[in-house]
């Protein structure tokens, strides 16, 4: 399934924040990504539409397994690639940058063989 870099990092970020506080809120996505609160509103009806998240009656926003599914992804990719860079010398506020903008174009094979170089390193 593709969807769209912004989507990634919506839902890259429920499951992030989810995982920090307990419970997310549009005002905690629009704090996050720095954008604003309307643009959450409206990211968060498409992905209520399409079925990545439910918003319960107290606004809290949770990932349907099919969000989580692409939330993780984003995320394990996000960590590894940020991790090698580390590895290779890259300072931690560039890695955690670079990283965010590569883990939404990098092949499956190339992400893949940094997963098993950093495991060859850790052994």
């Amino acid at each position: 399934m593709i969807i769209k870099e912004s989507a990634e990092n919506y839902l890259e970020s429920i499951l992030v924040i989810k995982s920090q506080k307990g419970f997310v809120r549009s005002i905690d996505i629009a704090n996050d990504l720095e954008v604003s609160k309307p643009s959450v509103s409206v990211a968060m009806k498409n992905f209520r539409e399409e079925g990545y998240i439910t918003v319960d009656s107290d606004g809290n926003i949770d990932l349907t397994e099919k969000g989580f599914l692409i939330a993780q992804s984003v995320y394990e990719r996000h960590t590894v690639i940020s991790k090698a860079l580390m590895a290779l010398g890259v300072d931690e506020k560039t890695a955690l940058e670079d990283s965010c903008k590569i883990e939404h174009v990098i092949s499956d094979e190339t992400f893949a063989k940094i997963k098993e170089f950093l495991k060859s390193k850790e052994a």
